[in-house]
């Protein structure tokens, strides 16, 4: 980046240690970031605007979650450096193609990185070939949007001499890119094709004062998360479940599919989009499969259908009994779940006791997490999308009013469905399955430890 650097700015350090990554011959993909105000989508344009001016006719990506967003922010960004740089005469920008395009024919598409529900497989970028690529706050996409982007990147690159490269910024986040470079930096197992780079406030001299006091008045997990770059953040005690938990919960090596068979139904219902249907063998769920929102009969002939390919006795099924999830259960004759009812009582011994819990859902949550987090239930699944899902989902489980004496029950659905932006319906086909852990009928269920 010697060129911008004449013309204008010295880079921060860690900015410098991030192109030394982008111009080596063994990186393929950076992670910079770590906490705000540390240069990060300012390195992103500038590693964008020198690979345009250096290899012409090259095609190059910036991209986010969302498209309005990236606009508001990332672009601005490229724009007010463009203009301290004096290079704005040197491209046009084009609103209505979303492309920067270069005079000298390099190009930077803008694209819309949000996993769709109606675009699972990101079919959007369709034959999309690019020379490399910067996702600005890359932890707001799916890992599968990271995948197929870095796997777009061919452009031109025989032609220029080019290693493909993929850029991605972010702030601390429990999710695929603390499992994917985060954590494997911590512990010194990084692959070599991959680089993580912390960079925090104090690293950028050009943060201004009331800044920075602004992100040490945020509350305490932000304060950890935004000025200090704590990538484990998380101490709300009301947890129930880690993330270090969730990972091997998905990498469940240390389990065999053995005992019992199970399945488990959360039938789409008031606003759900879908079906799904989860397969136990033991504590191991070794399958998943979801409808579309669909008839009581689909939903059944499914059910019998995977009752007959795993053969499961119809006593270990059981489908959640609220609203049509009640014709299911009458028409199947398997167990029902009903969220709100009274907890089951508890073997102690020879005795059964009755547990201190709000209801049946926070009962069945609250057990199954302790199987979860004691490294005892887990699942086969090889979809990084769905894994993502599913760990959001499962880091919002957690006690309702801790501070308080009484009942034990978790946070609402509906304040679940504020912080994530969906209802959780992933976790209630998991927590299920500790149902039949809980059944007096001691002899048919599967024994914990």
């Amino acid at each position: 980046m010697a060129t911008i650097r004449r013309k204008m700015m010295t880079l921060l350090p860690k900015q410098q240690h991030a192109i030394w990554f982008l111009k080596d011959t063994t990186t393929e993909e950076v992670l910079y970031g770590g906490a705000a105000g540390g240069g990060k989508s300012a390195l992103g344009c500038l590693w964008l605007m020198e690979m345009c001016q250096k290899y012409p006719g090259s095609r190059w990506l910036m991209g986010r979650s969302k498209l309005k967003t990236l606009k508001e922010t990332t672009l601005n960004t490229f724009f007010e450096l463009a203009t301290m740089l004096k290079l704005s005469p040197q491209f046009v920008y084009k609103p209505t193609e979303n492309i920067i395009q270069w005079k000298n024919g390099s190009q930077i598409l803008l694209k819309d990185l949000f996993h769709y529900p109606s675009d699972p497989n990101f079919d959007g970028l369709g034959s999309l070939e690019i020379t490399g690529a910067f996702i600005d706050e890359c932890s707001q996409v799916a890992y599968q949007a990271w995948q197929i982007v870095k796997s777009r990147i061919r452009y031109k690159l025989n032609e220029f001499g080019l290693m493909p490269k993929l850029l991605g910024s972010c702030n601390p986040v429990k999710n695929w890119a603390y499992k994917e470079f985060y954590k494997p930096w911590r512990d010194e197992k990084l692959p070599s094709y991959r680089r993580f780079i912390q960079s925090l406030p104090a690293d950028n001299p050009h943060l201004h004062p009331t800044y920075l006091q602004s992100l040490l008045r945020l509350d305490k997990n932000s304060r950890e998360r935004l000025y200090y770059g704590n990538w484990e953040y998380d101490d709300d005690p009301a947890t129930l479940i880690d993330h270090d938990a969730i990972t091997d919960y998905f990498s469940p090596t240390h389990l065999s599919p053995q005992g019992i068979k199970y399945m488990t139904i959360d039938v789409a219902r008031k606003g759900k989009d879908k079906t799904v249907f989860r397969i136990w063998n033991g504590w191991l769920c070794i399958a998943r499969y979801v409808i579309a929102r669909s008839g009581l009969d689909e939903v059944v002939s499914k059910a019998k259908m995977l009752q007959n390919k795993y053969g499961i006795a119809l006593s270990n099924i059981i489908a959640d009994e609220d609203g049509v999830g009640g014709g299911v259960v009458d028409f199947l004759r398997c167990k029902g779940f009903v969220n709100n009812s009274a907890p089951l009582e508890m073997r102690q011994g020879d005795t059964y006791v009755k547990p201190n819990f709000e209801n049946l859902k926070s009962q069945c949550s609250i057990k199954m997490a302790e199987m979860i987090t004691a490294r005892l239930a887990g699942e086969i699944c090889h979809d990084p999308t769905l894994i993502q899902t599913v760990t959001e989902e499962m880091e919002q489980v957690k006690l309702k009013d801790i501070d308080r004496d009484g009942k034990q029950g978790i946070i609402p659905k509906e304040r679940v469905k504020e912080l994530i932006g969906r209802s959780p319906d992933e976790w209630d086909s998991i927590m299920m399955r500790y149902w039949f852990a809980l059944r007096k009928d001691f002899s048919t269920r599967v024994r914990v430890g």
